[in-house]
């Protein structure tokens, strides 16, 4: 008996044995109404069609995108979520409403619309600065093969590499046979996942995808961080 108690007394001494109350996750996926709401939205995008579903958006679009981001938040770091309207100021599509929700947990991206789940991490846009200072670490022998087996253990993985434009030939002052070419034509990067909707998707599946995706991105975004950097130029000039 004497030395249970002593076990017990050293186990709470160093932390070991005591039990912690884990953080329940209030996410439990997505109901097939919040795809409904998209597959009607797609075929009537208009004010009278948001107003009519806005408390069904709310609630089963809406809703679950913010339990989902709260559970990701505290590794993955701030949250924003979109709103629902398009900019329609200089586009000609006129439609007033998104037909996905996406949110920005960290460097990360969650996307859900009527064709399922998607999310991406990374640096999709780099500015001028950034873009030098990238290239130059893709075309050293170290940093950049470095890169190279983050995105082909990314892509063995399932995830696609993009970025928001990428040159048709090598970048000025590069080879076209340099070994990396393929990584230096990238004006951005990230690594994006999608999975078609499903019957996981309403349940805390879906959560663990997105994590799963999520940590596997963190060498990249680490790269990143490291050799690349936030931009030092004015947000103006930033595009």
């Amino acid at each position: 008996m004497q030395g249970v108690l002593a076990a017990g007394v050293l186990a709470a001494a160093f932390g070991q044995g005591r039990r912690e109350d884990p953080q329940v996750s209030s996410f439990r996926g997505w109901p097939e109404a919040a795809l409904d709401f998209f597959d009607g939205l797609e075929e009537d995008n208009s004010k009278a069609y948001w107003t009519a579903h806005k408390k069904q958006y709310e609630d089963v679009v809406l809703g679950p995108m913010t339990e989902l981001t709260e559970d990701l938040s505290p590794e993955f770091g701030p949250v924003k979520i979109f709103r629902p309207y398009r900019d329609i100021r200089f586009s000609a599509d006129k439609s007033p409403y998104r037909t996905e929700i996406g949110a920005l947990v960290g460097p990360g991206y969650v996307r859900l619309s009527a064709a399922g789940l998607a999310a991406g991490s990374g640096m999709f846009h780099l500015a001028a600065d950034q873009l030098a200072r990238y290239r130059a670490a893709v075309d050293d022998d170290i940093r950049g093969g470095e890169l190279a087996g983050i995105a082909a253990g990314l892509t063995a993985d399932g995830a696609t590499m993009i970025g928001h434009d990428m040159l048709r030939s090598a970048p000025r002052g590069f080879s076209a046979e340099h070994p990396r070419i393929e990584l230096l034509r990238y004006k951005g990067i990230a690594a994006f996942r999608e999975w078609p909707a499903g019957r996981w998707l309403a349940t805390p599946a879906a959560a663990d995808r997105v994590r799963e995706f999520l940590r596997a991105a963190g060498p990249l975004n680490r790269w990143l961080d490291a050799h690349v950097g936030p931009s030092e130029l004015a947000e103006s000039r930033r595009r």
